[in-house]
């Protein structure tokens, strides 16, 4: 993927950018609105890039290749699945403590975005993430590290689904750490929430 220019008022430019779009969405934020937040003119953004579609595409590459970045080193260095669920779970979780307003554009623009030959790689990612956390999900049942009762498909939208939606109220910097959040997540996916049942005399 490209990287984006790393210049200091680039990247400064990016994390106001990316408050916005995360805070307004990307089509109801305008150049007026980032140049004020910014605190130059609208002309002067253009110096640093050629459209408000540029902006969100560095934002997301840089974002999404970190991201997959840590994903594919987990599946590299580790055979386990139990394991590579645990890795993946806390990628994910240290994404949003790390890029909370590059995770919430995605998760609000990703499917619509993926349709558009810029963003194609998107969709590409979008595959690769389902295709991992499957391959997971299946190299487990077929080892006996899970339950050989799960529906691979459902499973796969229900780690998908509960881990990212808590970029709705995640805090980074709050009073739950990161960590201890993804380790109530993966205890509840490893253990549930149910007392087992007592042998009944």
């Amino acid at each position: 993927m490209r990287r984006p220019d790393t210049s200091a008022r680039r990247t400064e430019l990016l994390t106001v950018i990316a408050r916005l779009f995360a805070e307004n969405g990307f089509r109801a934020t305008t150049v007026r609105d980032i140049a004020d937040a910014a605190g130059i003119l609208s002309g002067s953004l253009y110096h640093h890039f050629d459209s408000k579609e540029s902006m969100l595409d560095d934002i997301l590459r840089d974002f999404l290749d970190e991201l997959f970045g840590s994903y594919r080193e987990v599946l590299a260095t580790v055979d386990d699945p139990r394991e590579q669920l645990r890795g993946c779970v806390i990628a994910s979780f240290d994404a949003i403590d790390a890029r909370p307003d590059a995770v919430a554009i995605y998760q609000a623009e990703a499917r619509g975005l993926a349709q558009q030959e810029r963003f194609r790689y998107i969709a590409d990612l979008l595959e690769e993430f389902r295709t991992m956390w499957r391959g997971i999900l299946t190299r487990g049942v077929e080892s006996g590290a899970f339950r050989a009762d799960l529906d691979i498909d459902v499973t796969y939208r229900f780690l998908r689904d509960t881990v990212w939606v808590a970029i709705r109220w995640y805090r980074p910097g709050g009073q739950l750490p990161v960590g201890e959040v993804a380790g109530q997540y993966l205890k509840i996916l490893e253990q549930g929430i149910a007392q087992p049942d007592k042998e009944k005399s």
